[in-house]
């Protein structure tokens, strides 16, 4: 009996450090979209992702999901975000909210901040991903942003977007 407890509680044990592994992968793919956008890191956020990922941000802007290779919505990103001065994504409050052996979803808030000179765009809102995991590797496949509230001025997206087509 005494072995059969044993055996009991070192199974929980592998078991719930197994998905105490997967939570913290997960939360890191999560930040590592964040911080390395706004570090223009692209290695880093292209390794969050898996080879093709849909993002929806219809809640902001309109229009449909966009489905694509994951290499695409990086250089994407990389030749938008640089027309900032800066920005600062503070993804928080990661919450995993379900999970199986090969896939997980989980939700996140945000504040993005902009700046150009001494002019801000700050949004909020939620994170939805979706994750699969691959030879043991977590990676997001799906994105989709909720805006919940935003201030100063939208517009800086268009000078940011000049800004960084003239610098290349």
């Amino acid at each position: 009996m005494k072995h059969l407890f044993l055996a009991s509680l070192v199974g929980a044990v592998l078991t719930g450090g197994a998905v105490m592994a997967n939570q913290t992968v997960i939360s890191k793919a999560i930040t590592d979209v964040a911080a390395g956008a706004d570090r223009h890191d692209w290695d880093r956020v292209r390794n969050a992702f898996a080879d093709t990922v849909t993002t929806d941000y219809t809640s902001l802007w309109g229009g449909d999901p966009v489905t694509q290779s994951a290499d695409e919505l990086v250089a994407g990103w990389a030749a938008f975000l640089p027309g900032f001065d800066s920005t600062h994504h503070m993804v928080t409050n990661h919450a995993i909210t379900s999970m199986t052996e090969t896939s997980a979803t989980a939700e996140a808030d945000f504040t993005a901040t902009h700046r150009i000179d001494d002019s801000l765009w700050v949004l909020g809102g939620r994170y939805s991903y979706e994750f699969e995991k691959a030879d043991d590797k977590w990676a997001i496949t799906s994105m989709t942003m909720t805006a919940l509230w935003e201030t100063g001025d939208r517009g800086l997206t268009a000078i940011a977007g000049e800004r960084a087509a003239e610098a290349n």
